[in-house]
């Protein structure tokens, strides 16, 4: 028999919209928050990829995702890691950052450490040092843009009786946002966390992003607004 779960529901502040969202049917979801997309040392900053802003949602998930754990919030990290052999990448994908087939690509070593590209069980596909990890938390390896292709998270999210989703991590134009277009065609809820996404693309990726979700997808919604209702509603929690 499946377990009862008691509605537990706070209303955000998103961009003129208030939205409310079940705590007990919502996960955060963060996608290739690793070495070699936000590390001085990994692959993008080895090719010559300025990976400043990629680090920018260290601080404020930080912030957040202890306060998401006390409320018991499901944190799942999304994270590319390749098979060894890498007969879990096409072609195409073997020439992502590698067009012309020359210099570094997934799953060959880097210069200095030896470490190969995003290959799982490696340094280079590991969550940055500056956000802990709990044993609590939930991981899924992903071999595509989308962390829904030909992985088991719609399977863990469905068995978590989770219908809402707040995203997180980079590139917020190309992996986190295939991966909440991909929540969306299954029917899930979706709020990007505007401060804790970036990507090192132009721009003019990150405003068109922002508004494709506002306009098709979901809703875009600052870490601090979650925030600020997780201590309100942890308030209200103490005071009945």
């Amino acid at each position: 028999m499946r377990q009862v779960v008691l509605p537990r529901p706070v209303t955000v502040q998103a961009q003129g919209k208030l939205i409310t969202l079940d705590l007990a049917r919502t996960a955060v979801v963060i996608v290739d928050m690793q070495n070699d997309f936000c590390h001085p040392e990994g692959w993008l900053a080895h090719i010559g990829v300025d990976i400043a802003p990629a680090r920018r949602p260290i601080a404020p998930l930080r912030r957040l995702l202890p306060m998401l754990r006390s409320s018991d919030v499901p944190i799942i990290w999304v994270n590319w890691g390749n098979r060894p052999d890498r007969l879990n990448l096409s072609p195409s994908l073997l020439h992502v950052y590698k067009p012309s087939g020359v210099g570094i690509g997934l799953g060959d070593p880097l210069p200095g450490s030896g470490a190969k590209v995003l290959e799982r069980g490696s340094w280079s596909a590991a969550i940055v040092e500056e956000l802990p990890v709990e044993a609590t938390d939930i991981h899924v390896a992903k071999y595509r843009m989308s962390g829904f292709q030909d992985t088991e998270l719609d399977s863990i999210l469905r068995n978590l009786g989770v219908n809402t989703l707040m995203f997180a991590g980079v590139n917020a134009d190309q992996c986190v946002l295939c991966t909440l277009q991909d929540a969306n065609f299954r029917g899930y809820d979706c709020l990007l966390l505007e401060d804790c996404a970036a990507t090192t693309s132009p721009d003019y990726c990150m405003a068109a992003t922002i508004y494709n979700v506002n306009q098709c997808f979901g809703f875009v919604v600052r870490s601090d607004a979650i925030a600020m209702e997780l201590v309100d509603h942890a308030t209200r929690g103490d005071r009945s």
